[in-house]
């Protein structure tokens, strides 16, 4: 397997953007591609503002920021990945989505790439199955926000050889980010424990047993967490919340893995949390977020 030099990351999203500034922070040359001209420009200006805040606190240089904003490329084209030894997609938190992404991305990427799902509960073996490469397939599940924290969930596949596990462990470590090994089990370790908790938090509220303020005081103070269970799925996005929550529910058959009806009330009204504006916070007003119950 050659040397991993040029990445292409599939989502420009927040997930997305953060793994291209990462990337190209770290020396590679990294192909940022989206169907939406938009989120492309948006992505990289998140790039920017985020590197921005990095040279502010004297963790980068220019010299580093204006040599990594160099690397990335931005293209619509899923054609234009023809040249990449590693693509991550990091699409939307949907298997018939993710499959469709690397149907597409095994026409043209080369033989000896790798590819790597950026899933944060779906099954690696599944997505691996779709795909002319399941030796070639691993997951890398980093957390939001990519740039800050320092964790790569590392979940191989049924078919993933040693080969693209020791590939993939060596790209996360010139990352700079620690690794932990998960086996591919619905949600791995990160997911399977908070999701749940946060979850508990939406019945805690749906039950009338606190407001939203009260939940999250509660667990700040009482926990020492350094945010509330419900501001926190507000900024992870509560469609990606209840589509980890159920897959969960439906790959373990156990039914404490059952979605909360308020998350699904919340979804089914489009307030997914901070990206839309409105979810259990209202992040419209200029006095900051403003409780919804």
């Amino acid at each position: 397997m050659s040397e991993i030099k040029t990445i292409g990351v599939i989502g420009a999203g927040q997930m997305g953007n953060g793994i291209a500034h990462v990337c190209a922070l770290a020396g590679y040359d990294v192909i940022m591609n989206d169907i939406s001209e938009d989120a492309l420009d948006h992505g990289f200006q998140m790039i920017e503002k985020n590197m921005s805040r990095q040279l502010a606190r004297d963790l980068i240089t220019t010299e580093d920021m204006i040599g990594a904003l160099a690397r990335i490329r931005r293209e619509k084209k899923t054609d234009r990945l023809g040249g990449v030894d590693l693509a991550i997609e990091a699409a939307t938190e949907n298997r018939e989505v993710k499959e469709a992404i690397f149907r597409s991305l095994c026409q043209v990427v080369p033989k000896n790439a790798i590819l790597a799902t950026n899933t944060s509960s779906i099954s690696v073996t599944r997505l691996a199955s779709t795909t002319d490469r399941p030796d070639r397939f691993i997951g890398l599940h980093f957390m939001n926000p990519v740039p800050l924290m320092q964790l790569v969930e590392i979940i191989r596949g049924l078919a993933t050889s040693q080969e693209t596990y020791e590939a993939a462990t060596g790209f996360a470590k010139r990352l700079g980010k620690t690794i932990t090994n998960a086996e591919d089990y619905p949600a791995f370790i990160v997911n399977r424990i908070l999701m749940p908790m946060i979850n508990e938090a939406i019945y805690t509220l749906y039950e009338g047993v606190g407001t939203v303020e009260a939940i999250d005081t509660a667990m700040k103070l009482g926990a020492n967490h350094p945010m509330g269970p419900l501001q926190l799925a507000d900024f992870i996005g509560l469609d990606t919340c209840l589509s980890i929550m159920q897959v969960l529910h439906d790959g373990l058959a156990d039914t404490k893995y059952r979605p909360c009806p308020l998350l699904v009330k919340y979804v089914e009204a489009g307030w997914f949390g901070r990206k839309v504006g409105r979810g259990f916070y209202d992040y419209s007003g200029g006095d900051g977020p403003v409780p919804t119950r």
